[in-house]
């Protein structure tokens, strides 16, 4: 059955494992976004259940295939496409994009060469591997990036989410420990120019009848900066849903996140991260295939606020993978 008829959805015909854990940074955050999907998608009707990415998983995906299975794992494990590539091989559907474009999005440099290459927006950049780094001279790579970029800086890991190891720079002098910071997530860092302005957030989905984008979230952290505490700690960051933009600005940043979403060959559903300048002009800055689920997470604040139920969407998006 080829997925454009696929029937609707019927909850108590699916079955659905979710994963969620893994053995990455974002471990904790993942099995928050995994009890939260489960949670969800049972209340819609879904017979679910949870289980981690490990030795066990591959023997129960043989033994008793779900119908589909929901990606919860934030970090490596669910987000460098080679999850999908086994599940691929095993021939168990799951929703979000497939093995290739999740490996592209997940690499910020690779994803924003497209993203560039496809003429949409993203802050000029350089990434370095952490053995070019020390090959080249640490002081005279920072004194180029600073003349080539300017300040202040964002530095981050090439690969990485939940604001793991990022940081802004404002002055030359702390760009050395910036990088230390950030290599110790991962052994390349993206540093691009910062860019001022209002972070936004837009979450796509495609429910059956192609790419629409929810309502931009508008994203307040009461200490400037989106970090990990930022996102995860409650009273730490304030969202406005929908983002206090103008209409046109509005519909700038949705037309601006499809774009993305199209160009990185992305399905299902995804998180565009973006900057709205005081101009009104938006630049993407990174793009999410597995966004999290938690309860301060922002797709689903996007889901109520754009006037639909969590777990029927979720439900849905099962419902399509398993017609796949």
């Amino acid at each position: 059955m080829t997925e454009s008829s696929a029937p609707p959805a019927t909850a108590a015909e699916l079955r659905c494992l979710v994963l969620a854990g893994g053995l990455s940074y974002e471990r904790d955050v993942s099995l928050r976004s995994g009890a939260r999907v489960l949670d969800a998608l049972r209340a819609a009707g879904v017979e679910a259940e949870l289980a981690d990415a490990d030795v066990m998983l591959l023997p129960t995906l043989k033994a008793d295939p779900p119908d589909a299975v929901f990606i919860a794992l934030h970090g490596s494990t669910g987000e460098d496409g080679s999850l999908r590539g086994v599940l691929d091989l095993c021939g168990v559907p799951y929703v979000g994009c497939d093995a290739s474009s999740s490996r592209l999005a997940w690499d910020k440099p690779s994803a924003k060469a497209v993203l560039s290459e496809s003429g949409i927006p993203t802050p000029e950049w350089v990434a370095l591997p952490h053995d070019r780094f020390s090959e080249l001279g640490a002081v005279a790579v920072l004194e180029r990036i600073v003349d080539r970029l300017g300040l202040p800086l964002m530095v981050k890991p090439a690969q990485g989410g939940s604001g793991l190891g990022a940081a802004v720079v404002s002055d030359a002098s702390a760009l050395p420990a910036a990088m230390v910071g950030c290599f110790a997530y991962h052994q390349t860092a993206l540093v691009e120019r910062y860019v001022e302005g209002v972070d936004v957030a837009v979450s796509v989905l495609d429910l059956g009848e192609g790419p629409f984008a929810l309502p931009p979230v508008e994203i307040v952290p009461s200490n400037g900066v989106y970090d990990y505490a930022a996102r995860y700690t409650a009273g730490l960051t304030t969202w406005h849903t929908p983002a206090r933009l103008a209409p046109e600005v509005s519909a700038h940043v949705v037309k601006t996140a499809l774009a993305a979403h199209n160009a990185l060959g992305l399905r299902d559903l995804s998180r565009v991260d973006l900057i709205v300048t005081p101009d009104g002009d938006c630049t993407v800055l990174e793009v999410n295939v597995a966004p999290g689920m938690t309860e301060t997470s922002l797709l689903p604040m996007a889901i109520q606020a754009g006037g639909l139920d969590l777990g029927e969407v979720l439900a849905t998006l099962v419902n399509r993978a398993a017609h796949r």
